[in-house]
């Protein structure tokens, strides 16, 4: 990566930036509001740029001139509330304010809603940070990103976030070059990508960086811009994806940031029953201002540009959707609808915008409601997303799963009723952070019964969340059995790994996410009912489901038997697609995986031709307690024969050219 010249003042602040940026169309605002190292009549500096549109007047401020608020007066551009200075005395490092002015007449001292860098809380000053020039090392991940069909590939996401992943004896946090260990890990884990938790800037460490101040910034909780560069470039290294979350549909009130900016409704709505999220206590941005959209839609591409990032996380869609989501008094749209059109509008707007610019872009949505069409192109009336959150089947699992097994044959629909609009969006399944904190429980804890019927159950639980069509999500911790539910403030419990259950759920979950990135069958045809067939959803007196995930070709299935209740079943009878021998591939009650050793090991299910499940042929298996099974074909008798419009006929994968066929069936051995 070349070095990047350093600009000239004056290209910075053209008139046909600021006109684009205020009709809403300047997507690389970053370039050109905020700190840059720029020329100025021949002098190498920093130039600041500020829109505030409704302000007084501004004045720069920081270490440069000791603090002194009126040393530094802006100039407001042709009026155009795009406020600027060029200093030549600024430096690499140091710290910055705006006081602005406001149409009120009140001095407000302001972080940069533009800086790139920040003081590490308590502190709130922005940091000029403009010497950057990092040099990638992820082309050949940037090249073979470009082939990837994510429909048609694994997608396996370790949610983390970085704080709390692991934290030094005195409360410190691990820098990103420290946290490279996290990437090994991730990696020998069996994980596609990890999501980050927000890592822009924001001052209470409580809002898990979901209410920010910096969108530009990364938090120097960690270390430097720089540092975090290095880190995705660590990851890409590892063959690992990063996705950010990111919510854009509100911001914190606190007196640096966003809000009152100028004095007045600046980033935020005007109107006050669409200003302010009274569960949350933050302010909405005011999604139908182009100023806004430029602000927004850029600072997803800088992310995507500047950070090299693979994917990001909408969070709480649905609050921007909705006009009476957690508000109080609200106002019907034109229409006379509860439905946020502006909102609507900037997020087809995004979407489009980054799948347009961005090389292949993984984007996901929070969205908790039924909204249709979250997924999907916006030119069919979708909202854009790449995945949305499946918050429906989230639900259902876990109330079914805290159930004690000895209930739940009354309640068999909530483990069943996901795979009816399982293909409706393309969907992830969360077991998110957000089900093991505030009271929640952790993932372990919440399973019923005594310490062994809890690790059973949570394998029960991660072999139906594996086999179930869907992308994965799982929070950090939860793969070796967490205890406590998640603190953010300190590091897991990595001493539980002293622990035989809870290191063999290590195990057991590193054995089960490789089995997926192997099997096709459980990825390769994901989001279509074609890849899945619903062996059996109806043993409910027994609480068993018995399901096959297919993939294109018809040799690839997995077989999943899973029993939801501590009973062993013997000689249990399932139907089967082909005649021939099958084999056990996987088993969640392995000795192994500390369960009671109810396997099939090294045995060979030889199939039965007597119809069973609506399939010509069956074969009768164990079913361990509290545990799944996986099957596969062994040797089977498939009728490999098929021709095409060429009068070629299919034998094994072979073309060869026939006047008459007669079809036959092959032993196949898989």
């Amino acid at each position: 990566m070349a070095y990047k010249k350093i600009p000239e003042y004056e290209d910075i602040i053209n008139i046909d930036n600021i006109e684009k940026f205020k009709r809403g169309e300047l997507y690389d605002s970053y370039n050109f509001l905020g700190s840059h190292k720029s020329r100025y009549q021949g002098k190498i500096g920093i130039c600041f740029n500020v829109w505030a549109p409704n302000a007084k007047n501004v004045y720069l401020v920081g270490d440069f001139n000791d603090w002194n608020k009126e040393a530094y007066p802006m100039e407001n551009i042709e009026g155009s509330g795009i406020w600027t200075i060029f200093l030549n005395n600024a430096k690499q490092g140091q710290a910055y304010k705006y006081n602005v002015i406001g149409c009120d007449g009140v001095s407000r001292m302001k972080a940069d809603p533009y800086g790139v860098f920040s003081e590490k809380r308590p502190n709130t000053a922005s940091i000029i940070y403009t010497n950057d020039n990092y040099k990638w090392n992820d082309r050949k991940w940037q090249r073979e990103k470009q082939k990837i069909v994510h429909d048609e590939n694994p997608m396996n996401i370790y949610e983390v976030h970085l704080g709390s992943w692991k934290r030094k004896w005195d409360g410190e946090f691990f820098s990103y070059e420290e946290l490279y260990e996290m990437i090994e890990y991730v990696k020998d884990m069996g994980y596609t990508h990890i999501e980050l938790m927000p890592i822009t800037e924001h001052p209470l460490d409580e809002s898990w960086g979901y209410q920010t101040i910096g969108y530009y910034s990364s938090t120097s909780r960690y270390g430097t811009p720089t540092e975090f560069k290095a880190f995705i470039d660590k990851c890409h290294e590892n063959g690992i994806g990063v996705i950010l979350d990111f919510a854009y549909s509100h911001f914190c009130k606190d007196a640096h940031g966003l809000y009152k900016f100028d004095g007045s409704a600046q980033f935020e709505y005007s109107d006050p029953l669409k200003a302010e999220n009274l569960g949350w206590g933050t302010a909405h941005f005011d999604l139908g201002k182009p100023e806004v959209n430029s602000f927004l839609i850029s600072n997803v591409l800088y992310w995507f540009n500047e950070y090299h990032i693979d994917g990001i996380r909408v969070d709480a869609v649905s609050s921007m959707l909705y006009l009476d989501y957690d508000i109080g008094e609200w106002r019907p749209n034109k229409y006379g609808g509860r439905e946020n059109l502006e909102a609507i509008d900037f997020i087809k707007k995004l979407n489009k915008i980054i799948y347009t610019t961005v090389s292949n872009p993984i984007i996901i949505a929070e969205e908790s409601t039924a909204w249709p069409m979250v997924t999907g192109p916006t030119y069919s009336g979708a909202l854009g997303f790449t995945y949305k959150w499946n918050m429906g089947w989230m639900n259902d699992t876990l109330k079914y799963m805290e159930m004690d097994p000895i209930y739940r044959k009354y309640h068999h629909e909530l483990i069943t009723f996901s795979f009816m609009y399982a293909f409706s969006e393309n969907f992830i399944l969360p077991l998110s952070h957000d089900e093991v904190v505030h009271g929640k429980k952790s993932l372990l804890d919440k399973m019923p019964g005594d310490p062994w019927q809890k690790f059973a159950s949570l394998r029960t639980l991660y072999a139906y969340y594996m086999i179930h069509p869907g992308k994965k999500l799982l929070f950090m911790g939860s793969e070796f059995g967490q205890g406590l539910e998640w603190r953010y403030a300190y590091g897991l419990e990595w001493e539980l790994l002293e622990r035989e259950p809870h290191m063999k759920m290590k195990d057991y979950v590193k054995d089960l996410n490789h089995l997926y990135k192997n099997e096709k069958a459980l990825y390769e045809m994901n989001n279509t009912y074609e890849g899945f067939d619903f062996i059996d959803p109806h043993n409910s007196e027994q609480s068993i489901v018995t399901l096959m995930r297919k993939g294109k070709n018809e040799r690839d299935f997995i077989i999943a038997v899973i029993n939801f209740t501590p009973v062993v079943r013997y000689n249990y009878k399932i139907g089967v697609p082909y005649e021939g021998v099958y084999e056990e591939v996987f088993n969640t009650d392995d000795e192994k995986y500390w369960g009671s050793n109810q396997t099939m090991k090294n045995s060979e299910l030889t199939s039965y031709p007597e119809k069973w499940h609506n399939k010509d042929n069956h074969i009768r298996i164990k079913v361990p307690p509290l545990g799944a099974v996986f099957i596969k074909g062994k040797e089977l008798k498939i009728d490999t024969i098929q021709i095409d419009s060429n009068s070629k006929v299919s034998i094994g994968g072979k073309d060869k050219k026939v006047n008459k066929v007669n079809s036959k069936t092959k032993t196949q051995k898989l």
